[in-house]
């Protein structure tokens, strides 16, 4: 299959339902906190991506690639996807597994955002899922890494389950890109590194970032530093990523390629009072990226709807809800602005 024929996006991974909680406070251990009201909401990287892209509505051919188990809950994304107008023939149901879910729990007054997470079925995706034969996408995008059981098993000829999974992709002609989970662990540096080099785009965050190249990207006060951050991409660049790295913090996003170029882009200046959560913020930022990129803009265009997007996803608690159509989501940054860096 020549990839010039090749259009819209593969989106593979980790699907999950999010039951989120907005509560008073975050409690200390063995204290209590009130639930001030809950809902159900799409998560994971690829479930999320795929929904900001049609909420966006831009008119690309949408694929997704996964296991659910064979309940209720795998019945509703299901059902979210028919309805989205998603591709599912890679969407594969496990017998006597459940389908993965995470307790949300948000802090009301900061939009702070903890999370409680049931592996379930995803922590059973395997090589084998994925066919890129069948396929006609031009971008691959998988999430999250270090969050796929399976996947992040390192094999003895050193590659990860998910490396051989974007390894095949590049081999099928398309274009891949990858976001990390952010968790507390030392497995950075094990399981990532074998995947850099089949990745043409990788999304990461300031904590992720820091955990993988061990250089500090935050003062003390909470400030990203920059430089830091142009020193970290450089370094996962020289790790092996093929084109571009690109780090999303609270207060913007920066993106490196292989050729030296560096972009600097501010986040919108939010009023406060629209803020009504942070769930899968990244995953609007990424979603934003990869629709630009697809319609052949620019990086520097796609990170501008990449933080716009973000942004107004910003004024729901759940992941997609709020995001505007990709016009709009433009206008919602010029209308307030960008915070200065």
């Amino acid at each position: 299959m020549k990839e010039s024929k090749r259009s819209g996006i593969l989106a593979g991974g980790n699907w999950i339902l999010d039951f989120i909680k907005m509560i008073d406070v975050y409690p200390n251990e063995n204290a209590l906190a009130n639930i001030l009201s809950q809902n159900t909401g799409n998560g994971g990287a690829p479930f999320n991506v795929l929904k900001a892209i049609r909420k966006m509505e831009f008119s690309i051919p949408l694929e997704g690639v996964g296991v659910l188990g064979d309940d209720e809950y795998g019945d509703d994304i299901l059902g979210q996807c028919e309805s989205l107008g998603l591709e599912t023939r890679q969407m594969k149901r496990l017998k006597g597994v459940d389908t993965s879910f995470t307790d949300v729990m948000t802090v009301s007054s900061t939009g702070k955002r903890t999370f409680f997470h049931h592996r379930g079925a995803n922590a059973l995706l395997e090589e084998k899922h994925f066919d890129f034969e069948v396929s006609n996408a031009k971008f691959f995008h998988l999430g999250y890494l270090l969050l796929l059981d399976n996947l992040d098993k390192i094999h003895s000829d050193g590659l990860s389950g998910a490396a051989k999974v974007l390894k095949k992709a590049k081999e099928a002609g398309m274009i891949t890109s990858a976001d990390i989970v952010s968790e507390q662990s030392d497995r950075y540096t094990e399981v990532i590194p074998p995947s850099l080099p089949y990745i043409d785009c990788l999304f990461i965050n300031e904590l992720e970032a820091h955990n993988l190249t061990g250089i500090q990207l935050m003062d003390g006060e909470g400030k990203f530093l920059i430089p830091n951050g142009f020193n970290g991409a450089k370094k996962i660049l020289d790790m092996g990523v093929l084109s571009w790295v690109i780090i999303h913090f609270p207060y913007g996003a920066l993106a490196m390629n292989k050729a030296g170029v560096k972009l600097l882009h501010p986040c919108v200046e939010m009023p406060k009072a629209l803020v009504k959560g942070t769930v899968g913020a990244g995953d609007a930022f990424a979603a934003g990226v990869l629709a630009g990129m697809n319609e052949g803009w620019e990086m520097k265009a796609s990170l501008q709807l990449g933080v716009t997007a973000a942004a107004t996803s910003l004024m729901d608690n759940t992941a997609t809800e709020a995001i505007l159509p990709w016009r709009e989501c433009l206008q919602f940054g010029n209308k307030y602005g960008y915070k200065k860096l």
